[in-house]
């Protein structure tokens, strides 16, 4: 029989020619938690058919085993444990080993053999040569059949030799397995040891050459195509032969992660339909593995954010004004999910598209943020119409550069801010951007100099500040703020919302403050009568008393400053501060006079332009500079106590 050292060259050259580290690789890389033995399996590698195998990103924390039967089941799997500790196992799990009783003690000499054959056990040289444990316990049964000593290292030599038999057939070593086995079978009283282990040796011969083929049809991308020439039917083949193959069940994983890799690459290509057919075909391969939940539930996520995503198109089409393409796109959302959220609400919406263009004039609403919490400004939609924009000759406080007066035709929809931005509104801005304005970047602005009744330049001055350059309140309308603030504002709001939010036109400003109004204020042509805006009263006084040089006559409003905004009466659109409060950026160059100037409501531009138009009175305006055609330009970077802006939403 050949001796340990022997068996142990041969299992090298075997292992270095690659069977036995491919066997180890892909149980140990692709699938330990079926080397691993917890107390109630029958085997140290038997894997439960049942289990699901992890691999790469679907490896998930497992349950905490119970409680282990002794210090043998922690620690690394038992099949590549030693020998002696896998025969350690099964004698704890199996208590049918009886040894006759010793009639007699061993005599001195035989004590000396076996302790030289317990030190050749201790040692593993099991078999092999006049010094090998079972030479010499062999020898110490023919001098006393009975000793125990010598039949319980016999038993242990069998053992761990059926052990390394067990090891060598998992991890597919069949040359070692077979020299093993040999040595086994030399033994006495070895048959019942070596029968059930020649019967898997005859199954490792005929599913190796199998296992050999799936493993080159999944290499070569034949995972499960074609039908009967796949790996998935060779593992199942090998199944047939060894139900408890563990090389085959971790293959069928790796066939069902091939198809499941399938359905999310046609995920990606937005082909639902083909992901739902690879889904189908990856449960039939193992119905409850964890990698087919997860990637159901990948691919469910994909489907409800494809679908959003269609839905938001559907949602920007019908803001558009398409409805025919905002019905396609929404029904392909609903096809790639059908419970999608807010499906209902769009068709709603598209119904009312048809009827109302979505909204009706005069209506506030204000959008959500599409990708964290808050909202938009509340905007009030304008209705479209024709104005008259400038101002006659005969008007007065009539200036050159507010002719020539013609009709503008406002035949698209849009909605303006219902006020000027505020404060509190400019500071989430900053807040959520780390946007620096130019009070900020370029150093101050210019505010009221109590002292002198009029505007200076204040370095410190920036946009929290109200217009005396003190910490200003949220409710109060935004200042010190140049045209550049008051875009990026706008831009960060479509941005957020998804929708296309931007600085009014000069021609939608005019319309929205005259509001239908042909008279110099959207009010009339004189000192209003009642509280309708934040003017220069001739009845209003500052903190130390002064008054107004030029002011609406008897008219009284409170303030000396922007007031919090909305704190007077809308116009006719259900806008308010239009006319007073602060003078407001709009998105036009500037320009001298109104020859050539567009006949719809989009901005007057010119690329490049350094000069832009503001528009509407403030609270320190001069009554004809409150005039509903009164305009003026001021270089893009310029800050002012007495500027701020709002927005507008095209529908």
């Amino acid at each position: 029989m050949p001796n340990t050292e022997t068996v142990r060259r041969q299992r090298a050259i075997g292992g270095a020619m690659g069977v036995a580290v491919l066997g180890f690789a892909l149980f140990y890389h692709f699938f330990p938690q079926l080397l691993h033995v917890e107390p109630g399996q029958p085997s140290a590698r038997t894997p439960v058919r049942s289990q699901p195998g992890t691999m790469g990103f679907d490896q998930r924390p497992q349950a905490a085993p119970a409680a282990v039967a002794s210090e043998v089941d922690a620690g690394p799997p038992l099949v590549l444990a030693p020998a002696a500790v896998i025969a350690a196992r099964r004698r704890e799990k199996t208590n049918d080993v009886q040894l006759p009783p010793q009639a007699t003690p061993d005599s001195p000499e035989l004590t000396a053999l076996l302790d030289r054959a317990d030190k050749a056990l201790a040692a593993d040289r099991l078999v092999g040569g006049k010094d090998s444990a079972a030479a010499l316990y062999a020898s110490a049964l023919k001098e006393k059949t009975d000793s125990a000593r010598a039949l319980s290292g016999m038993d242990e030599i069998r053992a761990r030799l059926a052990a390394e038999i067990e090891q060598d057939i998992a991890l597919g070593d069949a040359d070692a397995a077979r020299d093993a086995l040999s040595a086994l079978k030399s033994l006495p009283n070895s048959a019942k040891d070596s029968q059930p282990l020649v019967q898997q040796l005859a199954v490792l011969d005929k599913v190796r050459p199998l296992l050999t083929t799936a493993a080159t049809q999944l290499q070569a991308g034949h995972a499960n195509q074609p039908r009967g020439d796949s790996a998935l039917d060779t593992y199942r083949q090998v199944l047939q032969l060894d139900p408890q193959n563990a090389v085959a069940i971790q293959g069928i994983s790796q066939v069902q992660h091939v198809v499941l890799d399938q359905a999310l690459a046609a995920v990606a290509q937005s082909d639902f339909a083909a992901a739902d057919n690879a889904l189908a075909e990856a449960a039939a391969i193992e119905p409850g593995s964890q990698a087919l939940q997860d990637t159901r539930g990948r691919i469910e996520g994909m489907r409800r954010q494809n679908g959003a995503a269609m839905l938001a198109q559907a949602r920007s089409a019908l803001d558009g004004g398409n409805v025919e393409l905002a019905q396609q796109l929404a029904a392909k959302a609903q096809q790639i999910s059908p419970d999608l959220a807010g499906i209902d609400d769009f068709n709603e919406r598209v119904t009312n598209a048809k009827l109302y263009a979505s909204y009706k004039p005069g209506q506030v609403f204000a959008d959500r943020f599409v990708d964290s919490t808050g909202q938009a400004p509340p905007m009030v939609v304008v209705p479209t119409g024709k104005f008259t924009m400038g101002s006659p000759d005969g008007e007065a406080g009539h200036d050159a550069n507010e002719a020539p007066a013609h009709e503008v035709d406002m035949d698209k929809g849009v909605a303006l801010s219902r006020s000027a931005i505020t404060i509190g509104q400019f500071r989430d801005f900053v807040r959520a951007t780390g946007y620096v304005p130019q009070s900020q970047s370029l150093g101050g602005s210019s505010v009221y100099d109590e002292q002198s009744g009029g505007l200076r330049d204040d370095a410190s001055a920036t946009w929290q500040d109200d217009y005396a350059g003190k910490p200003g309140q949220d409710r109060l309308p935004v200042i010190n703020i140049s045209w550049n603030d008051a875009k990026a504002y706008a831009d960060w709001l479509s941005q957020r919302t998804g929708k296309k939010y931007r600085l009014p036109s000069e021609a939608e400003f005019e319309y929205a403050l005259r509001a239908g109004s042909t008279t110099r204020y959207w009010w009339g042509d004189g000192t209003p009568s009642s509280h309708v805006e934040n003017l220069t009263g001739g009845n209003d006084r500052s903190g130390s008393g002064r008054r107004w040089s030029n002011a609406f006559s008897t008219y009284k409003d409170g303030y000396w400053g922007p007031a919090p905004v909305m704190s007077f009466t809308p116009n006719p659109f259900g806008l308010y501060d239009m006319g007073g409060n602060v003078s407001e950026w709009v998105a036009d160059c500037w320009h001298d006079n109104y020859i050539r100037a567009p006949r719809t409501g989009e901005a007057w531009v010119n690329p490049g332009c350094s000069r832009r138009v503001i528009r509407g009175g403030s609270w320190g305006s001069a009554p004809d500079m409150v005039r509903s055609a009164y305009r003026q330009g001021a270089a893009a970077d310029v800050r002012s106590a007495r500027v701020g802006f709002r927005v507008a939403r095209e529908l």
